[in-house]
Parts: C-alpha cells; sequence; structure tokens
C-alpha cells in the first residue's frame, strides 16, 4: 500500500503543490506592483471588480492569492469592503481556467515543457542578469555602483519560462497520481467510500472540502477527482461532489488570512466563504442534472469534471452580483 498508493500520492502532490506555487510565484513576480494598482483602479462597480477579479486570478492561477491581496488592501484602508465583492465573485470564475486546462488531458507534453521551459530560463540567465532596482538616478539601491538597464522583455520571458515549468510540474503531479488507480480499486475501504458516495453525494462534497482545507489547493483535490473519474476509479457525479465540496474547502485560507485582520477584512473573508457555501447548497440537489449539461459540452470525464466546476462557479457568480449592488454592504462597513 505504501509503495503503489501513499507514495504515488504524495510524490504527485507534492509535485502539483510546488508547480503550483512556483507558477503562481513567477507570474506574482511579473505583475509585481501592477496587481495592487489594477485592484485600485478597476474595481469601482462590482460588475469592474468581477472582471478584474476573474483576470487576474486566471493570470496568477490562483483565486486565494487574489482573495488574500483584497483582504490585506482593506486592511489597510486601501480598499473598502464593498467594491471587493466584486473581486470575490471573479476570483472564482478565474480558477476555473486550472481546470480547463487539466482537463483537456494534456499530461504527455508534461516533461517535453518542462524541459523546454527550463533551457529558456537558463539562456535568460546566460543573456545576463535582470537590473537590480533603481533609486531613481540610474544607480543601483547602494548608490555607486551603475547598472546597465535589460530589456524589458527579458524579464517577461524568465517568468513566463519558470510558469510554464510550474505548469508542466503540475502535469506530471497529475500523471503521478493517476497511476493509484488499480491499487485504489483493489482496497475494499475505497471501494466502500464510493459505495457510500453512490448512496449520498454528501460524502464526497464532505472529503472535497476537508481534503482542500488541509492542503490549501482546491486545484490539487479537483485535479486528483478528475484523474480518478480518468480511469474510472469514481463516477463522474462523485468528482462533482467533490469538486463542489473543494470550493468549500479553499475558503479555509482566506479565513485565517481575515481573522487577524480589520473588521472590513474579515467580511470580506466571510463574503467569500457565504458565496462557496451557498452555491454549494444551490448546486448540491442538482449534481445530476450539472452532471447531464457538462457531458453535453465534454467527451471524457476529466472534461466533464472541468465543464461542471466551471458552470458551477460562473452560475454562482452572476447569481450573486446583482446582490453586490445593495446599499446594504456601504452601511454594514460604516457601522463597523
Amino acid at each position: 500500500m505504501v509503495t503503489t498508493i501513499v507514495l504515488p500520492v504524495l510524490t504527485g502532490l507534492a509535485l502539483f503543490l510546488f508547480g503550483m506555487k512556483l507558477m503562481e510565484t513567477a507570474l506574482h513576480h511579473w505583475a509585481g506592483f501592477r496587481l495592487q494598482q489594477w485592484l485600485e483602479r478597476f474595481t469601482r462597480t462590482p460588475v469592474r471588480g468581477l472582471a478584474t477579479g476573474t483576470m487576474l486570478t486566471a493570470a496568477l492561477q490562483s483565486s486565494t492569492a487574489i482573495t488574500v491581496i483584497a483582504i490585506g488592501l482593506v486592511n489597510a484602508g486601501v480598499l473598502t469592503f464593498p467594491r471587493t465583492l466584486g473581486i470575490i465573485l471573479g476570483t472564482n470564475i478565474g480558477t476555473c481556467l486550472t481546470t480547463e486546462l487539466i482537463g483537456l488531458s494534456i499530461g504527455g507534453i508534461g516533461v517535453p515543457m518542462l524541459l523546454a521551459s527550463g533551457g529558456i530560463w537558463l539562456a535568460s540567465w546566460i543573456a545576463g542578469p535582470l537590473s537590480p532596482p533603481e533609486d531613481g538616478h540610474g544607480l543601483a539601491q547602494s548608490g555607486s555602483v551603475p547598472i546597465t538597464p535589460r530589456p524589458a522583455w527579458l524579464r517577461s520571458v524568465r517568468y513566463a519560462s519558470l510558469a510554464a515549468a510550474g505548469f508542466a510540474l503540475v502535469l506530471l503531479g497529475i500523471e503521478i497520481m493517476q497511476t493509484i488507480g488499480p491499487a485504489l480499486q483493489s482496497r475494499g475501504l475505497f471501494t466502500w467510500f464510493v459505495h457510500q458516495a453512490q448512496t449520498s453525494l454528501l460524502w464526497g462534497v464532505i472529503a472535497g472540502a476537508a481534503i482542500t482545507a488541509l492542503v490549501h489547493s482546491s486545484a490539487a483535490v479537483i485535479a486528483m477527482a478528475m484523474g480518478l473519474a480518468t480511469i474510472q476509479g469514481i463516477p463522474v457525479e462523485l468528482g462533482v461532489a467533490i469538486t463542489i465540496g473543494a470550493n468549500i474547502g479553499t475558503c479555509a485560507t482566506a479565513l485565517i488570512a481575515g481573522i487577524s485582520g480589520s473588521r472590513a477584512g474579515r467580511y470580506v473573508a466571510w463574503s467569500h466563504i457565504i458565496l462557496n457555501i451557498g452555491g454549494a447548497v444551490l448546486f448540491y440537489p442538482l449534481i445530476h442534472q450539472l452532471v447531464s449539461v457538462s457531458a453535453l459540452l465534454a467527451d471524457g470525464a476529466s472534461e466533464q469534471i472541468a465543464r461542471a466546476q466551471t458552470i458551477f462557479n460562473v452560475v454562482s457568480s452572476l447569481l450573486a452580483l446583482p446582490i453586490c449592488y445593495l446599499r446594504l454592504w456601504t452601511r454594514i462597513e460604516l457601522r463597523g
């Protein structure tokens, strides 16, 4: 069991999480200070906030990162609580890009992508180091060493190659985790869980929420569910239930970020929690219908779960969008 299940899962999960963090960090460094500027400028209405949250989350491949940044800006008094509501809705839509890419079943390109991106990254270093921060007079921060400016595209190429390497590791992690299928199917405990979940899909929702809260990555949990569904280890309905649960579990990080902040920061965290739990309550009775609709838009089980995830997040966010325009939120913040 250790060599056939535990070790592949831990290895694949470690590669997946490391790849996600590498991708997020590379894109975050590329965006840099622009993140705060974009959030301040393009969140004046809930619709603009939704669009901004969607694009930034899709670009950074991390809804948690954008949510935590939004909480930090509210704690710092840069943004108001009502202006973050659209951002929260947008993060849930933007995060669907990860599962959609995974759903394409392109795991076979993981190794070539890793080698190619690694080569480009090394070539960018051979071309020369990036310019150090300037003090406004063309000198390094030490004030004594003139710097030789490097082309702006070199920075973009370097961080883009790191992001591609991160995504390649994500694909490799999924490939490794998928190898546990035969071993899982031979275990009585796993068979029992699948049987119980077929009786009540609430088991899948709870499992998805709990595991996501532990690993702090809904994408990793959804990817595991998609991988198991691909090898027919679990039915698609159970994969969708786990996906819905993962959206609840991802709230744990936002809750932790909001606990030590201001009252407005806690409001942001709780709005994220309420949105995801509300969406789960709305869609849980409709899982079979959601699976049927997603089947019309996809061929394989993995793609089907990815489409279900997209439908779930887009519909939940659009239904909640009109509520963001209520003046109630401004009054609540003023009372706080």
